[in-house]
């Protein structure tokens, strides 16, 4: 019998921050939309959503997610830091 090897990486931390940024973009997004543009499932988009308006790098405004200036700030350096 053949065994099959998966051949799946994990996302670090910073790629998954760097993908929520993203699709909060400029016009913003809903969980449901970053969601799906993250990869990501519900349980583990609401922690990490949690975590990013703590930092103040998205806000949440009538179920809207919206990137900050600090958060287009980081999104720029830490896409720099993955492009390497």
């Amino acid at each position: 019998m053949l065994s099959v090897v998966s051949n799946m990486t994990r996302r670090s931390e910073i790629a998954i921050v760097v993908d929520i940024l993203k699709a909060a973009g400029n016009r913003g997004a809903n969980k449901t939309g970053i969601v799906y543009a993250a990869n990501l499932n519900f349980n583990r988009a609401d922690r990490y959503l949690n975590m990013l308006q703590e930092k103040r790098l998205i806000e949440k405004s009538s179920n809207v997610f919206q990137i900050t200036d600090s958060g287009r700030t980081y999104l720029q350096k830490a896409s720099d830091v993955l492009a390497i």
